[in-house]
């Protein structure tokens, strides 16, 4: 099953997706990175006050400084959507 994940991942690189774990948690975030055990995802949301916009893309995974991204084992994956639509 994770393979399927792998692949659904890496097709949606760089999109917005919401990914449920087995254990119940949801996470919201574009996708910056896959491997064939995690995928890495940025969380959206507000800019910290007095941000002007400009990031980082330091060690290949984050693309600002203010939501780093983070992995999630794709074994643990029971959920995954994909769109524009789940972020307002």
């Amino acid at each position: 099953m994770s393979q399927n994940y792998y692949n659904m991942c890496c097709q949606h690189h760089g999109k917005n997706v919401r990914i449920t774990d087995r254990f119940g948690n949801v996470h919201t975030g574009r996708i910056v990175n896959v491997t064939r055990s995690r995928v890495f995802i940025q969380p959206n949301g507000p800019r910290p006050r007095g941000a002007f916009g400009m990031g980082y893309y330091g060690r290949g995974y984050g693309y600002n400084s203010y939501f780093p991204a983070y992995g999630i084992g794709l074994g643990f994956i029971t959920g995954f959507a994909v769109g524009s639509l789940l972020f307002f």
